[in-house]
């Protein structure tokens, strides 16, 4: 697996980096099956120490999981026992609910775009907005589950994928209800 461990200001020595190489290849072997790479950044917060954990796994899902302690040891064992804990609760539902996917999950890029904030005070007419930055960003062929899971998994309010089905590009997202919604844009005859 290769893992990136960075620290914004504080130094990660030897035997921290060992301990998180160590600790996450034994949770992924246990859960979730090979890790091809992750990225683990120590940062402080006032009087505590703040540890981000992401790690993609073979099968294309992504954990990610934080943890905050007063010592940065404690903060990194605390982001890989939630990363644990999603990972034993996601492989117990694929279990349950999925067929087990013979084939990798195939992945296509498509262009991310950022945009600039303005103001809302002084709006003009003809407003276009300023692409901050632009990214290539991949889209997985899922089936429906298996992106809602990918999207609980990843913490966030939606995933735009690939439909498995019939290969075209769908989004689920989180509602304000607390729902799940799925986007299907076929075109209907």
């Amino acid at each position: 697996m290769r893992l990136q461990i960075n620290g914004k200001q504080i130094d990660t020595g030897e035997a921290l980096r060992t301990h998180v190489m160590e600790r996450l290849q034994d949770v992924t072997e246990k859960y979730g099956g090979r890790a091809t790479d992750g990225t683990v950044t120590f940062s402080r917060d006032a009087h505590e120490f703040v540890c981000d954990a992401s790690v993609h796994l073979s099968t294309g899902m992504q954990t990610q999981a934080k943890g905050h302690a007063v010592e940065i040891y404690a903060a990194f064992d605390q982001a890989a026992d939630r990363m644990e804990k999603q990972l034993r609760r996601y492989k117990r539902r694929l279990k349950d609910h999925h067929k087990d996917r013979v084939d990798p999950i195939e992945t296509i890029g498509a262009p991310s775009y950022v945009l600039a904030a303005h103001s809302e005070e002084e709006e003009p007419e003809t407003l276009t907005p300023v692409i901050v930055a632009e990214m290539e960003t991949p889209v997985q062929t899922l089936s429906v589950g298996e992106a809602v899971m990918q999207m609980e998994l990843a913490s966030k309010p939606f995933l735009v994928f690939r439909n498995s089905s019939h290969g075209g590009v769908n989004v689920v997202y989180t509602r304000e209800d607390g729902n799940i919604g799925w986007i299907d844009p076929r075109k209907t005859p």
